[in-house]
């Protein structure tokens, strides 16, 4: 159990429910709002509330330990509970907009819709939005939304996200996919609502919390939430995998487990998950130590948590297609258990923050070069 969180009975009972209830999430493509309230009770949507707010900020290792045990369980709703780390990028906003944030308690659900960024008409006080806006995953059960916007030169014209309650938003449950379909990330609208500036912020921007969580890179960290999705997956397939080791084919062979390139297909699947896990991790544990010590983190180590992040996210998918081939033919069964697994793990992989095109960035900057992408810092 993750350091910092509910008991462990709240836990068990927690992930149990999940168990009974995820073919119905699938089925409806979202984590409705009273199972996004039992996620609540494992403290994971005041993880990343200031402490000065009443938040109970979660070291991210702990946090990111905590969203690979549900997403073993069920991998969209261990994508929602990801987005209880997402409110690091709120520390952005000022504080008289946090603290009404906030007003109401600490257990604050957040989700965003960057893109496209659509174009608005600057108000006096702000700026009037209306648009369409893809990927909110986790709307159906959020207490706030986040829409893209054009950036300006107070922050280096990269793109701004703007505040919105629920109310001022229409969600389109248009979601139809093969992978992660419990997640509800859904399309919004906006017809023609203000929103004044301060409740505008830069994702990644300085933040105006001094607290160290805070200080941890708040891009890097949200590479490394969607990362721990596909860990949590592949961990789920490894299981099953060691559990039908006993079983035996329609064929009359004999059981999995006693042939040669199914133990051998197993045990290679097994290296490779921890070994990229075991980087994952300890790149989570030295930068948050750093950062926790009071040091800035250093361009390398923000480096290696974006490197870690996609290496995992990559090496989990893999591992989930190996485990489905040395498994056999039963695997083409839609409703076989590795299907949606297979499914689910390429999701984090195809993500824009965990993309091939990290190894590129991150090896520029570890040889000294700037990175090759924006946005990695």
């Amino acid at each position: 159990m993750p350091q910092g969180t509910a008991g462990g009975a709240v836990w068990e009972s927690v992930l149990a429910e999940l168990a009974e209830r995820r073919e119905e999430f699938h089925a409806q493509s979202y984590v409705p709002r009273d199972f996004v309230g039992r996620l609540k009770e494992l403290g994971l949507f005041r993880s990343s509330t200031p402490a000065r707010f009443g938040g109970a900020p979660m070291p991210p290792p702990e946090f990111l330990r905590a969203v690979e045990r549900i997403s073993a369980v069920d991998g969209s709703t261990g994508w929602v509970a990801g987005f209880g780390s997402a409110g690091t990028y709120l520390a952005c906003l000022p504080l008289d907009t946090q603290a009404e944030l906030y007003a109401d308690g600490p257990d604050v659900v957040y989700g965003g819709a960057m893109f496209p960024v659509n174009p608005v008409t600057r108000t006096d006080g702000g700026y009037l939005i209306e648009g369409r806006w893809r990927f909110a995953s986790g709307c159906m059960g959020a207490d706030l939304l986040s829409v893209g916007i054009p950036g300006d030169a107070d922050g280096d014209n990269r793109p701004r996200a703007a505040m919105l309650r629920p109310e001022q938003v229409e969600i389109v449950r248009d979601w139809d996919v093969t992978g992660m379909r419990a997640s509800g990330s859904f399309d919004v609208v906006v017809d023609g609502v203000e929103v004044p500036r301060g409740w505008t912020f830069i994702r990644g921007g300085e933040p105006c919390v001094d607290e160290p969580l805070y200080r941890y890179p708040a891009i890097g960290y949200q590479a490394q939430v969607h990362a721990a999705v596909g860990l949590g997956v592949a961990r789920a397939a490894l299981d099953f995998a060691s559990r039908a080791g006993a079983r035996t084919g329609v064929t009359g062979a004999p059981p999995l487990a006693d042939r040669a390139y199914y133990r051998t297909g197993y045990a290679q699947a097994v290296a490779a998950m921890r070994s990229a896990r075991a980087f994952y991790y300890e790149v989570a544990e030295e930068v948050w130590g750093a950062v926790d010590g009071g040091a800035d983190v250093s361009d390398e180590q923000n480096a290696l948590v974006r490197l870690s992040a996609t290496h995992v996210a990559a090496i989990a998918a893999q591992v989930v297609h190996e485990v489905c081939g040395f498994s056999g033919t039963a695997t083409i069964d839609n409703a076989h258990p590795l299907q949606r697994m297979r499914q689910d793990s390429q999701v984090p992989a195809l993500h824009a923050f965990l993309m091939p095109s990290m190894y590129d960035a991150a090896g520029a900057v570890l040889l000294g070069r700037p990175p090759t992408v924006p946005g990695f810092r």
